[in-house]
């Protein structure tokens, strides 16, 4: 039986693994779909103390996994299907196999978020992606007018990686001003290749008959009014969605699906913590997914401390 089995291996879950191997629990980390999280998919992450030149996104979750695996960690590629949280020891069902466990800590993350279009459901990987740094370099996209859907930060981000390939990147925002931080709307509007088109939101994308993109159709919220934009690609960035569907009717959530904390880590199951994105919808960085991983570690080796005593 395991001490702890950290379900996500992003930011959160990496960090609750290197505390929880430093105190000697030896946890198993089950990676999920996405071995590293979203990072992963981002270029150069500038925000993370300690790296003032910026780091790679992948090399930084794969520096933390080295760290954690350097203490103890063990590294469990596959899929939580399943959790029994209504007796101890927990069991957690990754990939047909039961693995019984006296804690849990849930780092599941977040999944991008989609617009929901049928268009954009067939043309996925045919034009359409949620990662530039991922596909921007493609063929396909070069020398071409590109599309970004979203107005945060990762939006612009996007929007500037795609400057390196794109003819022209259109920034498509629901509002007349960007959400994102002050320093990277600057960036983006300062860009000479990007073009924002504000109040704009995409409602069809073209052309699913010939299984490629080939533009957008766009409502202007103020007036109602319709236009086509020619594109060779759309990439979305509207945000994200926590990937908890495993643990529903198990853990207490928000109407939204995130994890709720109780005190430090704690949800509504003693035994069970929570780090990272997957109950967090305010802050959503990897700094704060980081610390959220710290507290969920030192929660769960004291918890197994007064149960073992």
């Amino acid at each position: 039986m395991e001490k702890v089995v950290i379900i996500g291996a992003g930011c959160a879950g990496l960090t609750a693994a290197i505390y929880c191997a430093r105190a000697n629990l030896s946890p198993l980390v089950v990676t999920g779909l996405m071995p590293g999280g979203l990072l992963t998919t981002t270029g150069t992450v500038e925000n993370f103390p300690g790296f003032p030149e910026g780091i790679n996104g992948f090399e930084l979750m794969n520096r933390l996994q080295a760290q954690a695996e350097k203490f103890g960690a063990r590294i469990k590629f596959g899929t939580a299907e399943a959790v029994e949280l209504d007796r101890q020891p927990y069991t957690v069902v990754v990939d047909g196999e039961s693995i019984q466990t006296q804690t849990i800590i849930i780092a599941s993350g977040a999944s991008h978020r989609h617009l929901g279009l049928e268009s954009e459901k067939k043309l996925e990987a045919k034009g359409v992606t949620y990662c530039a740094t991922c596909d921007g370099a493609l063929p396909v996209f070069r020398n071409k007018p590109l599309v970004v859907v979203g107005g945060g930060d990762s939006a612009c981000e996007e929007a500037l990686y795609l400057t390196r390939f794109g003819s022209v990147v259109y920034l498509v925002h629901r509002r007349n001003e960007l959400r994102a931080s002050k320093i990277m709307a600057r960036r983006a509007l300062e860009h000479p290749k990007i073009k924002p088109v504000w109040d704009s939101v995409v409602i069809e994308i073209k052309d699913v008959d010939l299984g490629k993109v080939t533009g957008v159709r766009l409502r202007n919220v103020k007036s109602g009014a319709e236009t086509d934009l020619e594109c060779a690609g759309v990439f979305i960035a509207i945000g994200h969605v926590p990937n908890t569907g495993v643990f529903a009717g198990k853990v207490e959530m928000d109407s939204n699906g995130y994890i709720v904390r109780k005190r430090g880590s704690e949800t509504s199951v003693r035994g069970v913590f929570v780090a990272g994105d997957c109950s967090d919808h305010e802050y959503r960085q990897a700094v704060t997914a980081a610390g959220m991983g710290c507290m969920a570690a030192i929660d769960a080796e004291r918890y197994l401390a007064g149960i073992n005593q």
